[in-house]
């Protein structure tokens, strides 16, 4: 497990996390009524990454 998949794992209604860094992309099932996108990418930008969007799709 990275870094980023543990650090967004602890995260309240995170599930799932898969790090693709040949795409440089993140997918993480969330409860969006518990944690935010946004609160996500701060938590990437806090390990060091820069994060470029936060894009997020509806299953």
């Amino acid at each position: 497990m990275t870094k980023i998949e543990g650090a967004l794992s602890k995260k309240d209604g995170v599930e799932n996390v898969k790090v693709l860094f040949n795409a440089s992309k993140i997918k993480a099932e969330f409860d969006d009524s518990q944690v935010t996108a946004e609160s996500l990418a701060d938590t990437v930008t806090d390990l060091g990454y820069v994060v470029q969007s936060a894009k997020v799709k509806a299953l």
